[in-house]
């Protein structure tokens, strides 16, 4: 009786010790189920107020070329990336005919005038004959209007030499403003037609974009704000150039206006026809809880608002509060697509998390893995 109650006791004693082992250490599982986090303090900073939109390059003037001479073209003086001075030749027409016109006008004017100095001579003794009463009236009234006639010959063909001169130098086309040429339409043999350009002139020392604004924006739009450029071509530039125009009036059918911004181009980096970014500068709210955008977990939904739909943006945030990440929803005053401008939610010196929020739920267990500012 008293081995077996020595051996009760034993294998009591033994389940207990095993029942200890086998449960876990509470302060070990719970380290092992925090999760990772990066964290930052609430803090005042800046946010910049802006506008995005999207346009096209197109250079600051561009002119067409066009010749007034529908012929065959002779000679092409200039090709496409060329620079050109004004009066710079572009092209020669073929104008043969032309050639021929003004040497027929001119042998023309030459007889004319020689007949128009004859008849004076004659007009003049008529004069002198007239006051002696040595010629009747009707005599001398008949060399006038002969003198009369041949003078107005006179003007006519010189009117026709001008004209066929002005003709001759419509087929040597020159460029009207300094530039590049941006494209050259034809080549040589061809026959220029008065429908299509012969070449396109370009200044590229300042470049154009172009966007349509809506009307909700040009309340913050005026000339003069700074805007900042990017292109595809050049992903590490930054542009800079400033709204040029708004346009007055806007387009009935979509509720929109035209808007210029003007942007330096050395180097002409920025072509025509190129597709750009732009964010227009708009203002700056200082002094303000600022947390960046990419913390922020952004709910959307939908809302009728009176009898409209309406889609509403809510932003939260994950403060840390004694190891556990608090959900916050953030009152926002601003946001673009780097920052968001806090009225409240969080306060300055709370602790919030940065990276890994996406795997957090109110009340989450966490592990602060590195805080911003901290030497590591």
């Amino acid at each position: 009786m008293k081995r077996l109650f020595v051996i009760l006791i034993l294998f009591a004693t033994l389940l207990i010790s095993l029942s200890g082992c086998s449960k876990p250490d509470s302060s070990a599982e719970e380290a092992q189920s925090a999760v990772p986090v990066e964290v930052a303090s609430v803090a005042l900073g800046t946010v910049v107020q802006s506008l995005t939109y999207s346009g096209d390059i197109k250079a600051e003037f561009e002119v067409k070329v066009f010749s007034k001479i529908p012929d065959r073209i002779e000679k092409f003086y200039v090709d496409d990336g060329q620079s050109v001075a004004k009066g710079a030749l572009i092209a020669k027409i073929f104008a043969a005919t032309i050639e021929q016109a003004v040497r027929q006008a001119e042998a023309t004017l030459a007889a004319t005038k020689a007949q128009a100095a004859n008849l004076q001579v004659e007009y003049e003794r008529a004069q002198r004959l007239h006051r002696e009463s040595a010629m009747s009236k009707q005599q001398y009234d008949a060399f006038a209007t002969q003198y009369e006639a041949t003078q107005a010959q006179v003007k006519q063909v010189e009117a026709v030499l001008a004209s066929a001169k002005s003709s001759l130098s419509d087929a040597t086309v020159t460029a009207p403003i300094s530039g590049i040429v941006g494209k050259r339409y034809y080549e040589e043999g061809d026959m220029a037609a008065p429908t299509m350009p012969l070449v396109t002139i370009v200044q590229m020392d300042r470049v154009k974009i172009t966007f349509n604004a809506t009307e909700n924006d040009l309340g913050k739009l005026t000339s003069g704000l700074s805007a900042t450029i990017k292109v595809s071509s050049y992903p590490d530039v930054v542009f800079k150039g400033l709204v040029n125009k708004i346009s007055p009036i806007l387009d009935p059918m979509t509720r929109m206006a035209e808007v210029e911004v003007l942007v330096d181009n050395p180097g002409h980096k920025l072509k025509p026809g190129m597709y750009a970014q732009v964010e227009v500068t708009t203002g700056k709210l200082e002094k303000v809880i600022v947390v960046p955008r990419s913390a922020a977990i952004e709910n959307t939904v939908l809302r009728k608002v009176g009898n409209e739909d309406q889609v509403m943006r809510n932003y939260y945030v994950f403060v840390v509060e004694n190891d556990r990440a608090i959900q916050r929803k953030l009152d926002v005053k601003y946001v673009n697509h780097v920052h968001i401008a806090v009225n409240s939610g969080i306060k300055i010196g709370e602790t919030f998390v940065t990276t890994g929020q996406n795997n957090l739920r109110d009340s989450t267990l966490v592990s602060i893995v590195k805080k911003e500012g901290d030497q590591s």
